[in-house]
């Protein structure tokens, strides 16, 4: 009976390493179609008459892409020294703060009632930008770690950048050429990320068990809710310092907070070995869930500002306007 049990835990022990490795396997698959859903999505959300209208007057953009690849890389950076994270963790909170900005942030644009023509453009430019930025900055700022620069695979995430500018491009032609599937494409691939997040999270949870809940370290969780949250406030900021109006101001803001998630967790999960990622590719997850939260609770906190605005307005004119 012993030798019996010993040899279905020996079997046990054998078949589980295989299943975990087929499991890696599925999850970084399934990131990278959903990196692809996600640009090709991103790419028929825009016009090429209203990218080039944005392009022959570039300030609006040009102050967006500063406070995109100016605030949150820097922010990534301070936090992950303030917190004395270790080499891997620094990498995963990097590498999010290095992405380009996210296609949810035309989402929170809409919501906002922000400039949707430089949230697109902003997008773009920031996802072409990050073919050369992306790998500078992490250059430049793994240097401020001790013996960092070498875990980072700067020739993968380099291809990786290159390979998602072709379903970006795609989307971009689908909407010139064919404009009325854009809105069905787009719907369906905001529906398709949503699922194939929850079915990654439960096949990670089946592969890393207990091993996910050491993402949730107090330092990571207060870094993930930190960086959104630094970068809609300093987006905002700068852009008011450069006269922006209101609904640009709204739009820089959020495109500097939200990033591509996608692509990091793309990045984290394929570009670097599991003996030294482990289960930290959850990491850009943490952040998107604060991501959203923050989003929602300054969308809340504009739209009832709009709505006691124009009573507050009655108010004062029935004060001055005296009654006959």
């Amino acid at each position: 009976m012993d030798t019996f049990n010993q040899t279905n835990s020996s079997r046990n022990v054998n078949t589980t390493p295989a299943l975990n490795q087929n499991m890696d396997k599925i999850i970084g698959l399934a990131l990278i179609v959903i990196l692809f859903i996600t640009m090709v999505s991103l790419g028929c959300t825009m016009e090429i008459p209203k990218i080039k209208n944005h392009l022959t007057k570039p300030k609006g953009v040009a102050i967006a892409v500063l406070a995109q690849y100016g605030i949150m890389p820097l922010t990534a950076f301070c936090l992950a020294k303030l917190f004395h994270l270790g080499a891997m963790e620094s990498i995963s909170v990097l590498i999010c703060g290095c992405c380009p900005g996210g296609n949810i942030s035309n989402i929170f644009t809409l919501a906002l009632q922000g400039d949707m023509n430089l949230s697109v453009v902003m997008t773009m430019c920031s996802t072409a930008l990050g073919l050369v930025m992306m790998p500078l900055l992490l250059l430049v700022y793994s240097l401020g770690f001790p013996n960092l620069v070498e875990y980072v695979p700067f020739i993968w995430i380099t291809l990786t950048l290159i390979l998602i500018l072709v379903p970006c491009g795609i989307g971009i032609l689908i909407n010139y050429r064919v404009p009325q599937y854009s809105k069905i494409i787009i719907q369906v691939g905001l529906m398709i990320l949503l699922i194939s997040f929850v079915v990654i999270a439960v096949l990670a949870g089946i592969t890393g068990g207990r091993k996910i809940f050491s993402v949730l370290s107090p330092q990571l969780i207060a870094t993930a809710a930190l960086m959104p949250l630094t970068g809609y406030i300093c987006g905002y900021f700068l852009s008011t310092l450069f006269r922006m109006n209101a609904p640009c101001r709204r739009t820089v803001s959020v495109e500097v907070g939200c990033q591509n998630i996608q692509l990091c967790s793309t990045i984290l999960k394929v570009a670097f070995p599991d003996e030294y990622m482990g289960q930290l590719y959850f990491f850009p997850l943490i952040y998107l869930v604060f991501q959203i939260v923050e989003a929602l609770i300054f969308i809340v906190l504009f739209r009832c500002h709009q709505k006691l605005r124009p009573s507050q307005e009655t108010q004062v004119y029935t004060a001055v306007v005296p009654t006959p």
